[in-house]
């Protein structure tokens, strides 16, 4: 094990051609593989904290700005100094299946088609649905469940021409 101590690290690596790579002892790739392995995961876990902290400061403000906006669900922009933030929350519609089942039944005793308004595995396309007849939408209203997905921010830095000319200029300021 004594070669081992002069294994390349991985920073080293960057500028190791292939050819170099390829040619190293078994065990230093085993090691070096284990080792960006772990980097990865300690990456990961770092990224996750961030978005966490990202969340937590800016939770609240997305949710005021879907409020003025007149939405749950959705992306908004909104500036804090020169960063703008774009907070998106995705709506997950889910479907009682055993309440779409006897809707879709109903519709078939009614003499109409239940495949014009729901597919074979009882899901509802959301764009369907919000294009139904109000007395449709009603009935199947209480087999409609919605959901949010994880919401997920991206900030970018604006450069000062991009700031002034935003329309979220007047959002400007930071939280504390």
């Amino acid at each position: 094990m004594a070669m081992l101590v002069n294994r390349p690290t991985l920073d080293s690596l960057r500028h190791m051609p292939v050819g170099e790579m390829i040619a190293l002892p078994a065990e230093h790739l085993a090691l070096l593989q284990q080792d960006a392995r772990e980097a990865l995961e300690a990456a990961k876990r770092l990224a996750d904290w961030i978005e966490a902290a990202i969340a937590l400061r800016y939770e609240q403000r997305a949710i005021a700005a879907r409020g003025a906006a007149g939405k749950d669900t959705g992306t908004v922009r909104f500036q804090d100094g020169s960063v703008e933030v774009v907070a998106e929350l995705p709506k997950r519609v889910e479907w009682d299946q055993g309440r779409l089942a006897a809707l879709a039944e109903q519709i078939r005793a009614g003499g109409e088609d239940p495949t014009e308004y729901v597919e074979v595995s009882f899901k509802v396309p959301e764009r369907a649905y919000a294009a139904w007849p109000e007395r449709i939408r009603q009935a199947f209203e209480p087999a409609r469940i919605v959901r949010t997905g994880k919401p997920s921010y991206r900030l970018t830095i604006l450069s000062e021409t991009a700031r002034r000319d935003s329309p979220h200029a007047g959002n400007l300021g930071s939280i504390g």
